[in-house]
């Protein structure tokens, strides 16, 4: 499959392009702001697997502009995705009484808009089976535990479940899946920087593994639906 994964250098992002190389069976497109990480994330693939295809391309899905990147998948991948894996985000841990303005704009610039843009530019290379995933969170998620501090980043990440649902709707003439997994914690650096000393019962890279299958297989079964994927309850 021709894969397009944001938000790579890190986290489940990081770990679910390993997961994906390590197949033999994909073409993976990397994109993230780090080039630094994105060359450390090809060293780790090439010496997993050598002959794994994977284009690690340094890019600001709310900034940069489309054109190139689409004349990369023309050129690259025959002008089909058959997977896009929209994983990029940021998150501000602050009270809601010390957020200004700009950090609501923030998060939903990098956790809404970013998805949008890279939707609009790429979803015309998607043919009639392919599956887009967001990846939301369980602080979006209506009726989980919410946690103070995470006001702007929750709203952000509940736009985009929002935004699932309603471009599963608008792809169906066109045979495109749309699914959101709203994760819960991970041990990543995001986490890590958040919640200094908190330590998640998932692992980052059993998050990417997860995120990889379901990603490959999840369109089977569902579309339009916003998954949980939390040990906690609600």
């Amino acid at each position: 499959m021709n894969i397009v994964i944001t938000g790579a250098s890190s986290g489940v992002g990081f770990e679910a392009v390993i997961e994906l190389i390590l197949s033999g069976k994909h073409k993976v497109i990397a994109l993230a702001r780090s080039q630094d990480k994105l060359e450390r994330l090809a060293e780790i693939c090439a010496g997993l697997n050598p002959d794994g295809v994977l284009y690690p391309i340094a890019f600001d899905i709310v900034h940069d502009d489309y054109d190139g990147l689409q004349q990369f998948i023309n050129s690259n991948f025959d002008g089909t995705i058959d997977v896009l894996i929209n994983n990029a985000g940021v998150l501000i841990n602050k009270p809601f009484s010390d957020l200004l303005e700009t950090d609501f704009v923030e998060m939903l610039q990098s956790n809404f808009i970013g998805h949008v843009r890279i939707i609009q530019s790429l979803q015309k290379f998607m043919p009639n089976g392919s599956h887009i995933v967001n990846i939301g969170s369980m602080g979006g998620f209506q009726g989980s535990a919410k946690f103070a501090g995470l006001s702007a980043y929750s709203a952000s990440k509940a736009a985009l479940h929002t935004l699932t649902e309603c471009l599963a709707q608008e792809f169906t003439e066109q045979g495109v899946k749309v699914n959101c997994l709203a994760l819960g914690s991970a041990q990543t650096e995001m986490l890590e920087k958040a919640f200094p000393g908190y330590q998640s019962p998932v692992m980052a890279f059993e998050m990417g593994k997860y995120i990889a299958d379901f990603a490959l297989t999840g369109h089977k079964f569902f579309n339009g639906k916003i998954l949980p994927v939390a040990v906690s309850t609600p």
